[in-house]
C-alpha cells in the first residue's frame, strides 16, 4: 500500500455519527460515504433525518435524542441490525448551552448542557465499545470537542466544561481501549464559518453596538490564521483519524481551529 492509499479510510467502513443530519455532523457523513462506508446517523430533526438518508442508498439514520440512555441504546440496536457491526464511532451531538454570569446561569439549562454535550458521549460508549470489541479489528472513536477545551471561555461555563471534560475523557479511553486495539481521539473545531456563525457574530454585534463586519473582524484577529474553518476541514481530519496512516494516532487532542489564540 502507498503512502497516499495510507490517508484513504479503507471501503465499507462502517460508521456511526451522532447529531449529524446537519452541519459539521453531515458534513462528516457526506465525506465518508463518498469512501464507500456504511454510514449511520442519528439526530433529534426527524424531517432533517429523513431528508439527508434519501439522498444515499448507503446511509442509513433514525431520530433520537443523545440525552436519553434508553434512546441511545436503541441507535446502537439499530446500527446492529442495519450494519451488522461498528468500525467507527463519531460522538458529535452537542448544543451550545446557555450564555451569562455563572451566579445568573439556570441550574435546568447547566443540566441540559452537561447532560447532552457530555453524558451523551458516555451512553453511546458504554454500547458502542462492546459491539466494536465484538465485531471489528480497525476501531477508532472520534470525540467531538471544541476549541473552549483547551482555552477558558468566559460566561460560557456550561460549555466550556463540557469540552474539556470530553478531552478528559477521551485521553482516559485512550488508555483503556488501547490493548483491545481501539483508537480514541478528539477533534477540536475553531471558529466554523458558516450560518450559525453569521448569527452568533450578528447577535454579539448587535449586543455591543457595532458593525457585523466588525465583529466579524474581531473573530478574526483572535485567530492566527486570520481565517475560519470550514465543515470540510473538520470532516477531512474526521477522514485522517479513520485512516490506516492514523493508526498509530491515538489519546490526542488535535485543534482544528487556525490556532485560536484566545476566546
Amino acid at each position: 500500500m502507498n503512502t497516499f492509499e495510507l490517508l484513504k479510510p479503507q471501503p465499507g467502513l462502517r460508521v456511526l455519527i451522532t447529531g449529524a443530519a446537519s452541519g459539521i455532523g453531515a458534513g462528516i457523513a457526506k465525506a465518508f460515504l463518498e469512501t464507500q462506508a456504511h454510514v449511520f446517523i442519528c439526530d433529534m430533526d426527524a424531517a432533517a433525518v429523513e431528508r439527508f438518508t434519501a439522498t444515499h442508498a448507503s446511509l442509513h439514520g433514525c431520530v433520537a435524542d443523545v440525552s436519553d440512555s434508553q434512546q441511545v441504546d436503541k441507535v446502537i440496536d439499530e446500527v446492529r441490525a442495519a450494519l451488522g457491526g461498528l468500525d467507527l464511532l463519531i460522538n458529535n451531538a452537542g448544543i451550545a448551552g446557555p450564555t451569562g454570569p455563572v451566579e445568573e446561569l439556570d441550574p435546568v439549562q447547566w443540566e441540559r448542557t452537561v447532560t447532552t454535550n457530555l453524558n451523551s458521549q458516555f451512553y453511546f460508549l458504554r454500547k458502542a465499545v462492546p459491539l466494536m470489541k465484538e465485531t471489528s479489528e480497525q476501531a477508532s472513536i472520534v470525540t467531538m470537542s471544541s476549541v473552549a477545551g483547551r482555552l477558558g471561555y468566559a460566561f460560557r461555563t456550561p460549555y466550556a466544561a463540557t469540552k474539556w471534560a470530553l478531552v478528559g475523557l477521551m485521553k482516559s479511553l485512550a488508555i483503556e481501549l488501547g490493548p483491545s486495539n481501539i483508537r480514541v481521539n478528539a477533534i477540536l473545531p475553531g471558529v466554523v464559518q458558516g450560518e450559525r456563525m453569521d448569527r452568533v457574530i450578528a447577535a454579539r454585534a448587535e449586543a455591543v453596538g457595532a458593525t457585523f463586519d466588525a465583529m466579524r473582524d474581531e473573530y478574526l484577529k483572535k485567530i492566527s490564521l486570520r481565517r475560519m474553518v470550514t465543515v470540510e476541514d473538520i470532516a477531512a481530519m474526521s477522514l485522517f483519524l479513520a485512516s490506516p496512516a492514523a493508526r498509530n494516532v491515538t489519546g490526542q487532542a488535535i485543534s482544528v481551529d487556525g490556532n485560536v489564540e484566545y476566546l
